[in-house]
């Protein structure tokens, strides 16, 4: 039975949840690794002799008695992010350590960098535009070669994404129903991106190849006008206002973190990566299929999410079409980052620590 639950927690609950959980915690080393995933052929028919998918885990996967890999789980990142993201304090510190949610001494957690992210390859290791047009089938279907070819995991416990994860999750309950036993998308809707999500990716995609020093990819130099343009709208389509301002109290304060912001990103972004990353969006939609989907899936939204707002109602329509679907909206309050709350387990972690509960004793 579908259930949807629209939660209006008090803003002393999720302050108490951040605070009560920020001691710090010790877990196995991360061990990396590259997969070759040979002669890929990609949904536009193009193809690579070889194709590079960094990962990283923690924790070691454990078999039943027929040789299913019963307890790995799957995290993913988001749009120009790696798996190295989850190795923060605010993440890992909250979920991997001895007796948390994730305890990665009970749990193999698998952290896959997806293609055109991360160490794995990307237009950016040297084709630059003659890259193949990747999208997020593509990337899921990389994702299973990994597991089943590269980690030799026949089966995963859970797949959680945040953002671009979480749009990856929701095509992982379709494209691999039997696959996986459990679900957690943050920060998304599965559904097609339209509207002013649709229209502030195509921004920031025209922003950089309108940048004549773009030169169709073969830049000498990274086109910093185009590259900026797209980092500004990047910067507000995450952003939370609460948070800023608290960052940024004063006109001058304000104006030293935008100018440190871009600095920073500005040092750590390819052109022709950034490009990639917002274009494989373009054919998301899970909509038509939703009822394939028949694991137990635990979708969590924020209120204040700039990129997915509530008000558009989408969840609350959708939803009902997934047989074992629950859904969750976390009120704005002092510690949510707007898109960036899918990062913040402080917040959203004991509904986690619910569905898995419920996921362990169901499996």
């Amino acid at each position: 039975m579908v259930q949807i639950r629209i939660l209006r927690v008090a803003a002393a609950v999720l302050i108490a949840a951040v605070s009560g959980s920020a001691h710090a915690a010790e877990y196995p080393a991360p061990v990396e690794g590259d997969f070759i995933a040979r002669d890929f052929a990609f949904a536009t028919g193009e193809r690579l002799p070889e194709l590079r998918l960094h990962y990283r885990t923690i924790g070691t996967p454990q078999r039943d008695a027929s040789g299913v890999v019963r307890n790995a789980v799957m995290i993913l990142h988001g749009t120009g992010g790696s798996g190295s993201g989850f190795l923060s304090q605010t993440f890992a510190g909250q979920l991997f350590g001895a007796g948390q949610t994730l305890d990665a001494t009970r749990y193999f957690i698998v952290l896959p960098d997806g293609i055109g992210h991360g160490k794995s390859t990307k237009p950016s290791d040297g084709l630059h535009a003659r890259f193949p047009r990747y999208n997020y089938d593509d990337m899921v279907r990389a994702q299973h070669l990994l597991l089943t070819d590269g980690l030799k995991v026949n089966h995963l416990l859970l797949v959680l994404g945040t953002s671009m994860g979480a749009m990856h999750t929701w095509v992982w309950g379709e494209m691999y129903p039997d696959f996986v036993d459990g679900l957690v998308p943050l920060a998304s809707a599965p559904t097609q991106i339209a509207g002013r999500n649709r229209i502030m990716r195509k921004m920031i995609m025209d922003s950089i190849r309108q940048d004549p020093a773009w030169n169709n990819g073969e830049y000498a130099g990274q086109p910093r006008e185009g590259l900026t343009g797209a980092l500004n709208l990047l910067l507000m389509m995450t952003s939370s206002p609460l948070q800023w301002h608290k960052q940024a109290p004063t006109r001058e304060a304000a104006d030293q973190w935008y100018e440190n912001q871009i600095k920073t990103r500005l040092a750590a972004t390819d052109a022709n990566d950034m490009l990639y990353q917002f274009d494989a969006s373009r054919d998301y939609d899970p909509s038509p299929n939703l009822e394939k989907i028949a694991a137990p899936l635990l979708a969590i939204n924020s209120a204040d999410d700039v990129v997915n707002p509530p008000e558009l109602g989408l969840m609350e329509k959708l939803m009902p079409r997934v047989k074992h679907g629950r859904y969750i909206l976390i009120p704005t309050g002092p510690e949510t980052r707007g898109h960036g709350t899918h990062s913040i387990p402080a917040i959203w972690g004991k509904y986690l620590q619910e569905f898995l509960d419920t996921l362990n004793n169901r499996t």
